[in-house]
């Protein structure tokens, strides 16, 4: 749920603080342990690497046992829900970062972010979905974890997923 989540982001979030830690360290802290970043579906590559800039592919969520969150926020999924499927991609996407950089501290800045919710014509709340992503990377990368960031709806995802993200990193 939230709360917990909130909870230990509230408890460790002074931009001092998170400036100075290890991203990993932090990821530590929160209680969460990367996986291997998912293998592309079709073709195209997790990773792009353009000058300093990096271009992750989409991911969704995925739980600790492999499964998809699917449906629809404002149907299937509450707010609540769709925040942590949220947080979830949120994990993938650093999984990827892992995977692609071999260390955490080469991220320089989280730059934007495209979160897309799978939700109901008449849902609204699609920036409270996505602030599970973003509250994650500023939890874990302290104010280099800040981004500029576009949360829309959309009418369907692949697999009905309830969220899917894609990210665009500054690395060093």
């Amino acid at each position: 749920m939230i709360v917990p989540f909130l909870t230990a982001l509230s408890a460790a979030t002074s931009s001092e603080q998170n400036e100075e830690r290890n991203p990993e360290a932090r990821l530590a802290e929160l209680g969460i342990t990367l996986r291997k970043a998912s293998s592309p579906v079709a073709n195209y590559v997790n990773a792009v690497r353009a000058g300093d800039l990096l271009f992750l592919s989409g991911k969704v969520p995925l739980r600790a046992d492999g499964t998809m969150v699917t449906g629809k926020v404002g149907a299937d999924l509450s707010v609540e829900e769709g925040y942590e499927a949220a947080r979830l991609v949120g994990v993938q996407l650093i999984s990827t970062l892992k995977d692609e950089l071999g260390d955490l501290g080469r991220v320089r800045r989280v730059v934007k972010a495209l979160g897309m919710v799978n939700a109901t014509p008449d849902f609204g709340k699609h920036p409270a979905v996505i602030n599970g992503f973003s509250d994650l990377m500023v939890a874990v990368f302290g104010d280099r974890g800040r981004h500029a960031r576009s949360a829309i709806g959309m009418g369907s995802l692949p697999d009905n997923v309830a969220v899917e993200i894609e990210l665009i990193v500054e690395v060093g």
